[in-house]
């Protein structure tokens, strides 16, 4: 690698994890603006991006399909065509699309067409939903990016967005969770059981095997 390409690496890494930051405190939203991407199991993505200072929620749901008000079962038995998405509003003023789309590419694998980590399928695919031309043009300045950074080709589309249906209820935050769930190990609180199945399911590992220390929510 070049110095020059070291150099923008370093650099791009000290931006993507300067937008992690933990939030301090909810301050008053100014700009309040919302990307939705697909990026395999919700509760990860949820449980990622709610991390990033400047974001105000993230919604676990569905879109990208043709059956209204899909459920869940539908959803993962195939045939809707959703993917498993989430809606991330944040405020513009504190975190920018691009920042936001620099750290979703270095999350997941976006290598990988045929779903994520140990879930396979359609619904468990990698996608970008964008609204208008704007929010296009830097999603696919983020892809071409995150591209060069990895030295693969990277899969993930970049589609048109689509209506978004809310998961059900028990899906929104999970991973923070303290109901009882039963499970292959016994019974657990969701987030015991959600850590459980984020470490069984090889994400971070996957993830820190493409990106390193460009992966934002992985501990070094």
């Amino acid at each position: 690698m070049t110095t020059s390409r070291k150099l923008k690496t370093i650099a791009l890494a000290a931006a993507i994890g300067a937008a992690t930051l933990m939030q301090a405190g909810r301050v008053e939203a100014r700009d309040m603006q919302t990307i939705t991407v697909a990026g395999g199991c919700f509760w990860c993505v949820e449980s990622d991006f709610e991390k990033v200072r400047g974001v105000a929620e993230v919604t676990s749901g569905y879109t990208g399909g043709s059956t209204a008000n899909p459920t869940y079962r539908q959803v993962t038995g195939g045939g809707t065509g959703h993917y498993e998405a989430v809606e991330i509003r944040y405020d513009a003023d504190q975190v920018s699309a691009r920042q936001i789309f620099d750290l979703f590419f270095r999350s997941v694998d976006p290598t990988d067409a045929g779903g994520q980590f140990c879930d396979r399928g359609d619904s468990y695919r990698t996608a970008i939903f964008v609204s208008n031309t704007a929010e296009q043009q830097i999603a696919e300045a983020a892809l071409a990016s995150a591209q060069s950074a990895l030295g693969q080709r990277i899969v993930t589309p970049i589609l048109p967005l689509s209506a978004f249906y809310d998961a059900e209820e028990y899906h929104q935050d999970y991973y923070k969770g303290q109901n009882r769930v039963i499970t292959r190990g016994g019974i657990k609180t969701e987030a015991e059981a959600y850590a459980f199945y984020r470490e069984a399911c090889g994400r971070d590992a996957r993830v820190e095997e493409l990106w390193g220390r460009n992966a934002p929510f992985i501990n070094h």
